[in-house]
């Protein structure tokens, strides 16, 4: 028997996504309408609030409170 070549291998497409549910859409659209976050798309606040502050700042690790170096 010999192994298949990249000819003979018929290429499947992927199946169609399958939509969201009713309640899952109903759900999307009620976040969207208070100016919620929705999951999968750019969130301006977040990319804020992440952003680490601009300027010459130095972080300094605390004192370990029990004093055994953990």
């Amino acid at each position: 028997m010999t192994p298949a070549t990249a000819e003979s291998v018929q290429q499947v497409p992927p199946p169609p996504p399958v939509p969201d549910p009713p309640i899952y859409r109903a759900l999307l659209r009620t976040w969207a309408d208070r100016g919620r976050t929705l999951p999968g798309l750019h969130d301006p606040e977040w990319v804020r609030l992440a952003t680490p502050p601009a300027g010459p700042y130095r972080l300094s690790a605390g004192r370990d409170p029990r004093g055994d170096g953990r």
